[in-house]
């Protein structure tokens, strides 16, 4: 079975390196934009979307073009691949999977990727990369890549320059390990498994809010786009990184235990967008309890709940295991004992007693454990071929490795 994996790596570029670097993903954003706004154009003109090559055409004649020459100083391959991007972004909002384009931000996801691996030398032994019109580049190795380079991404994040690696390479199908769980999400505790065991939340942004917050207060007193309010803003996007690195670090280790040690995994398919929308409402009808709300909207976006099932459904893959997804409704509030559903079985958020049969649990336990058993009953129907209501049922990508950010 093939798989392809990423590896990322923090870049040490000299001076030079790093001016043109920022030349390069400020070309491939100036492209993005340009075209965006083409083809919006078009639209409110009635006529026809471009495809990907007639935008290949006209990225030819803005190269060469008098007021645009500076584009012929970037390599023309990363230029091609935000054109793809571009596609790729108005083919998921055709087929609803994602909003309407909107148009890049200087300092926001700054990035730029060779797709072509004839172009890219890697020496793993001095720790460098060839890249076009960049040259050699040191890079702190931290591990070793495995595979054939597919294709090499740059991007800025936090004021540091890193480069991701994709490989491909042939690997022997895995056999799966461990007994199946089910797991329940929650805030107070992180992953509840039907074995007993959890996960204690990290709360990455709670603890580092109130830095956060004092680093936005002194930007916001600072001159618009003078020094002082780069050197400030640097300082606010080194807190962001700071959040989300720890955050990734604990999803992976968390997942990487899991996927390790179970061979089936259950899980809620749960819809964090519409759990974490604002209870505010308007002004003709407020809302209630907005400020609690407010509270667990930011718990429920700190604990990082869709990467956590992303992170699972690749690594699962990746050990031939299985991710069962299963409805969410009443899994806190049925009984495992005598089934009985009931929105007073769950007494507090973390006490559960059936009010039918008198058994008591902890209420993110028994979750854990119906969750585990709707998903042995969507897999036993899968397997067999039974038709079962419209939801999120179980799957096996072997292709979900392809989804994997190092």
């Amino acid at each position: 079975m093939q798989r392809l994996q990423a590896y990322k790596y923090e870049l040490m570029p000299d001076g030079q390196q790093e001016r043109q670097m920022r030349r390069f993903a400020g070309s491939c954003r100036f492209v993005f934009n340009k075209a965006l706004a083409l083809q919006k154009e078009r639209y409110e003109q009635g006529e026809k979307k471009l495809g990907y090559a007639g935008l290949c055409k006209l990225l030819t004649e803005w190269r060469n073009g008098a007021d645009t020459t500076w584009l012929s100083d970037a390599p023309v391959h990363p230029l091609q691949q935000t054109l793809k991007d571009l596609e790729r972004a108005y083919s998921n909002f055709f087929a609803k999977r994602a909003d309407f384009p909107r148009f890049k931000k200087k300092g926001q996801r700054d990035s730029f990727r060779y797709p072509d691996p004839k172009q890219i030398k890697l020496d793993q032994g001095n720790s460098r990369i060839f890249l076009p019109k960049l040259g050699w580049l040191r890079y702190r190795n931290s591990r070793k890549v495995l595979g054939t380079v597919k294709n090499v991404t740059v991007s800025l994040s936090g004021g540091k320059w890193h480069v991701s690696i994709q490989t491909e390479r042939e690997v022997e199908q895995p056999i799966p390990q461990g007994e199946a769980v089910g797991i329940d999400m929650g805030v107070a505790r992180f992953a509840t498994l039907s074995d007993g065991t959890f996960y204690v939340p990290l709360n990455s942004f709670k603890r580092h809010e109130t830095a956060l917050r004092k680093a936005q207060q002194a930007m916001s007193r600072k001159t618009k786009f003078s020094s002082n309010w780069k050197r400030a803003k640097a300082r606010v996007q080194r807190i962001h990184a700071r959040i989300g690195n720890a955050r990734r670090d604990y999803l992976h280790k968390t997942t990487t235990t899991i996927s390790q040690n179970h061979a089936m995994v259950c899980i809620e398919d749960l819809q964090v967008r519409n759990m974490s929308k604002s209870a505010a409402g308007t002004t003709e009808r407020p809302g209630k309890n907005v400020r609690a709300k407010s509270g667990l909207n930011k718990s429920i976006l700190d604990q990082g709940w869709f990467e956590f099932r992303r992170q699972l459904d690749y690594k699962l893959a990746w050990k031939g295991g299985w991710l069962v997804v299963v409805p969410p409704r009443n899994t806190s509030r049925t009984c495992p004992c005598c089934s009985h559903v009931s929105a007073d079985n769950r007494q507090t958020q973390a006490r559960f007693a059936c009010v039918e049969c008198g058994f008591e649990e902890n209420a993110d336990l028994v979750g854990a454990i119906n969750v585990l058993r709707a998903g042995h009953a969507r897999f036993a129907c899968e397997v067999s071929g039974a038709v079962m209501p419209p939801a999120a049922g179980t799957h096996r990508s072997d292709s979900g490795a392809a989804h994997c950010r190092a």
